[in-house]
This record gives structure tokens, sequence and C-alpha cells, in this order.
């Protein structure tokens, strides 16, 4: 219990006194799964539409293969990154193993699935009939993607907060992928793990306690921005 006071206490004291590494290991964590987000939505949400709207032989099967990569390991997936991106690898000559770009790529690859299978579930649970009246009002093929994407507006924000969650409390690819280099690659939950294998439980909770209010911070703004939209 101790340990648990210390942690909060020295959590606030290095929030207070605006610690130079703890800064530069938030903000990184911020930029890198925030980045690794923006990817996934873009992605996600595109092929989950797009699943979602077209009949074509084996969709089940793609549905099948979405939905397991919402389970997908993290260390599954920082080991082939490291594979591909590494110096004898198909992509080694990039040279950006051990960066924070390679940090970007394994996160936007666990957070895509997840987006992917809320964005096609969304999507499907809208009625069927929806798509021809919006269509027989005169609308094109994309403003009615558009319209079926406002429609199911709340689900989709909650692809968001899934699929950030998912990378910003994300440790096993970004440590195979990123090394936790101090001051170059090393996020929250990096340094988290690092502080604790030194015995360093202090730090490792003040780091922990911090990654939770950066979570909390981005989902309630995007929760408050889900719930205003809410139909009354």
């Amino acid at each position: 219990m101790d340990l648990i006071v210390e942690g909060i206490v020295k959590a606030f004291s290095l929030l207070i006194s605006l610690d130079p590494e703890v800064l530069g290991i938030t903000c990184l964590s911020l930029a890198v799964s925030g980045a690794a987000t923006l990817i996934s939505l873009f992605a996600g949400m595109s092929v989950g539409t797009v699943v979602a709207l077209i009949d074509f032989p084996g969709k089940r099967i793609v549905i099948s293969l979405i939905n397991t990569g919402m389970g997908l390991p993290p260390v599954v997936v920082g080991l082939f990154v490291s594979i591909f991106l590494w110096r004898n690898g198909p992509f080694g000559f990039l040279e950006i193993l051990y960066t924070p770009t390679a940090i970007v790529i394994a996160q936007a690859i666990i957070a895509t699935p997840i987006v992917m299978g809320i964005t096609l579930a969304a999507i499907q649970h809208l009625p069927r009939n929806l798509r021809l009246q919006i269509l027989a009002l005169g609308a094109t093929r994309l403003q009615m993607v558009w319209m079926l994407m406002k429609e199911a507006r709340l689900p989709l924000l909650a692809a968001v907060m899934a699929g950030f969650g998912g990378v910003i409390s994300e440790v096993g690819a970004s440590i195979m992928v990123g090394g936790n280099i101090k001051g170059y690659t090393r996020v929250l939950t990096t340094a988290t793990v690092m502080e604790t294998g030194k015995g360093n439980f202090d730090v490792a909770i003040a780091l922990g306690i911090i990654l939770l209010l950066l979570a909390f911070m981005i989902n309630a703004i995007l929760t408050q921005i889900q719930q205003r939209q809410r139909p009354r």
C-alpha cells in the first residue's frame, strides 16, 4: 500500500515539477499513438465500410479475419514488423527500425483491425433500405457512404476510442520495434516496464498513473463529443 501512495505522490511531483524527461516521454507517447490512430482510422473505416456495403464471395471469411485481427497479439505484430524492417529484411533499406516511425507502423497495424471491426458492425447495423432511400433522393454513392457514416457516428467515435486505447496502452510491439531508447523511442508503457524491472516501483507507478490520466483525458474529450452527438 505504501508503494502505491509513494507512486501517486511521485506522479504528481513529476507533473508539477514539469520533469523534462517525463514530459518528453509523455509527448512522444501521445504523438506516436495519435499518428497510429489517425492511420488506423483512415484504413480501418475505409475498408470496414466497403466490406459492410459490398456483397462478394467469401465475405464471411473476410469478416472472420477482421474479427480475429481485433485480438491481434501486439508481440506478434512487433515480431513481424521487426523482421520486415530488419537490416536484412524486405524494408531494411528504409533504416527505420528502432525509431518512432517503426512504433507508429506497429501500433497502426494493431489498431486498424479494431477500427475496421467496429466500423463494419456499425454500418451493417444500419437498416438496409436506408442506403436505397438515400440513393433514391439523388445522392451519389460517395454521398451515400458519407451519410451512412454520419448516421453511424456514435459507434464510429467508439471505434476511435477503442483504437486509441489499444495503442496508447500497448507495450510489447513498442519495445520490440522501438528499442526503448532514452530520449528517442521511450514511451510511457516501455518506461514503466523498464522502471519495474529496475525495482523503481514508485517511478513505475507514477508513470502508470500519468498514462492513465493521459488516456482518460483523451477519452473524456471523445466521449464528450460522442454524447453531444447522441440523438435525443
